[in-house]
């Protein structure tokens, strides 16, 4: 029996996590869990899976919850990032999954590999703005980081057995997203609607849009570098609109070894809670018999810039990832509220990383200083952008 903690518990990842635990009951006891605003559905998950343990972002929430919960028997409940870091390192837990959105998931994820927890990682932001100091930790405390992004599952089932040294390259697969077929005139009238509609996989909001930008896979590249030690002229990716084939690695005899399977996130997750066993779970079955097909082409930097962005920032290194990420982030939600139009999404994340002077990202101040400078000058762009 494995003590699971969920840190964003009500968000996709972590509701397909719990689908995992519900059809592993014998493997899986859930010890904490935290989620956001949705105090609703955390009182639905407590009750159905007595946690030790509770956290909600704030104050007003775990309000509601208490009063929800009345005098039935509640577990022990906090709020904020120190409740969210205090869950991530408590004693019970063996494994943390770490499926809260936005660099908010760094401090968590620090707190548990200081404590000596291994980590399920589905928060992107972790590996990108502090993928060194993240990885040099996890060395120094013996414990590992399991990547839950199909992607990434897809590139360490592809490694295992075989010698890091032998890897001639990493191929890290696309969907391409909604508008991989549009000209680039027609992707200037491209709506919020029209974004959130991915083709293959249901994902939070800020994920679809940055799969339809193809930031998100910007984003993978930067986090390969460091899951894997692996150097950015090693990793290449390639448009696969079927989203069959999650992830390949290319060795230097020529071979090729592709993972394949639905696209269905609760694959990836449930590999990386029950490392190194493979047991019956939840996810549906490929079969081959029913493709028509798989096809594969190169990105087309020129209507996706963020991709190029996202690999200029990863070769200078040092706080620029964080910077990245952080005018990403801002845009995004600019893009989401109708402040700001689709195009100009990586127009803001270039302007703001044009204007940084990176530094060493040493330790974790370094970054989130670097982060909340791009922050605020990303708003002051679209601010000034939309003024006209």
């Amino acid at each position: 029996m494995k003590n699971i903690v969920i840190l964003g518990c009500t968000g996709s990842i972590g509701r397909q996590t719990l689908d995992v635990i519900r059809s592993l009951p014998d493997r899986f006891k859930v010890t904490g869990l935290a989620a956001g605003k949705n105090w609703r559905l955390l009182d639905d998950q407590i009750k159905e899976f007595q946690p030790q343990a509770a956290v909600l972002s704030g104050q007003s929430e775990l309000s509601l919850l208490r009063r929800e919960m009345g005098p039935a028997k509640m577990p022990e409940l906090g709020w904020g990032r120190e409740g969210m870091e205090a869950l991530a390192s408590m004693g019970e837990a063996d494994l943390i999954v770490v499926a809260v959105t936005g660099t908010l998931g760094i401090f968590p994820t620090v707190a548990a590999l200081r404590a000596g927890k291994d980590i399920a990682l589905a928060n992107k932001e972790t590996m990108v703005a502090a993928g060194q100091l993240v990885t040099t930790l996890s060395a120094l405390k013996q414990t590992s980081i399991y990547p839950v992004d199909s992607e990434h599952s897809a590139v360490w089932q592809c490694l295992n057995g075989n010698n890091l040294g032998d890897v001639e390259k990493i191929i890290l697969t696309a969907s391409g997203g909604p508008f991989r077929e549009l000209s680039a005139k027609e992707m200037e009238n491209v709506t919020v609607e029209m974004t959130l509609r991915h083709p293959n996989w249901n994902m939070g909001r800020k994920v679809t849009v940055d799969s339809a930008t193809l930031m998100n896979k910007g984003l993978e590249v930067i986090e390969a570098k460091w899951l894997f030690g692996v150097n950015y002229s090693q990793i290449e990716v390639v448009v696969h609109p079927q989203s069959i084939i999650h992830s390949a690695v290319e060795y230097r005899d020529g071979s090729i070894i592709a993972q394949m399977g639905a696209p269905d996130m609760r694959l990836p997750i449930q590999y990386a809670m029950t490392y190194p066993e493979r047991v019956s779970g939840p996810a549906p079955r490929l079969k081959l018999a029913d493709l028509s097909g798989l096809t594969f082409a190169a990105p087309d930097l020129v209507k996706f810039p963020s991709l190029r962005l996202a690999y200029e920032a990863g070769r200078t290194g040092g706080t620029m990832p964080a910077v990245l990420n952080a005018a990403n982030e801002k845009a995004v939600d600019a893009f989401l509220s109708g402040a700001l139009s689709f195009k100009d999404i990586p127009v803001i994340a270039e302007r703001v990383m044009m204007a940084h002077k990176t530094v060493p990202a040493l330790d974790l101040e370094e970054i989130m200083e670097a982060d909340l400078q791009a922050r605020e000058m990303a708003e002051q762009i679209i601010n000034n952008l939309y003024k006209k």
